[in-house]
């Protein structure tokens, strides 16, 4: 990846962005394993040799489009939280952001949940690293709202429960369908809170 081509230039940026969006589109459709460079090129409507001045190699393209989603994520989230009285509000807050991030980076938050698993070792460590401290914000908000003691076996249970029901609906939601984004944020909070119920 040239580095110092895409963070130091804002067209370079905005170049490789939309090299990154069009590729996670295809990635959507084909898989990424089926996806060639010049697919990404002719998508992009680049030369083969455009691509590789921003990127060398589909990898290279993979990690960009995953660790700009976390980031996108993991942005100012803490400092975000602390707004919020309580904790219940604090959950509110991750979920409706949690599905506005998903339903406005659709081809992004798609790639991450399903091609993953494609990237080499160390790229995919940092991006597993991301996701543990996501993970780890949401998880310290959900034992918190819990009262009396849980063990924390239960609090990472609830935690992955919570990410199941925002993430899963890759499989079936449609942002312009008949339930609108806050909508659906609205029932899985109102769902996960009242599973929670049960340790208050």
């Amino acid at each position: 990846m040239n580095g110092n081509l895409i963070n130091n230039n804002e067209k370079g940026w905005k170049t490789a962005v939309r090299i990154g969006k069009t590729a996670a589109r295809l990635f959507n459709k084909k898989g990424y394993l089926e996806t060639s460079m010049n697919d990404i090129a002719s998508k992009a409507k680049m030369s083969k040799g455009g691509i590789y001045h921003y990127f060398s190699s589909k990898d290279e393209i993979l990690f960009f489009i995953l660790s700009n989603y976390m980031d996108l994520i993991l942005k100012d989230l803490n400092e975000k939280l602390s707004n919020f009285e309580t904790n219940t509000l604090k959950i509110k807050f991750i979920i409706s952001r949690h599905i506005d991030l998903y339903t406005k980076n659709l081809p992004e938050a798609k790639t991450l949940l399903k091609e993953a698993n494609c990237l080499p070792k160390n790229k995919f460590d940092i991006i597993a690293e991301k996701q543990r401290r996501y993970f780890q914000i949401v998880s310290s908000v959900v034992g918190e709202t819990v009262e009396g003691p849980v063990k924390k076996e239960k609090i990472t249970a609830l935690t992955f429960l919570l990410f199941g029901m925002c993430n899963w609906i890759y499989s079936w939601y449609h942002p312009k369908g008949s339930i609108t984004p806050q909508e659906l944020s609205d029932l899985i909070y109102d769902t996960f809170l009242k599973g929670m119920s049960r340790f208050q």
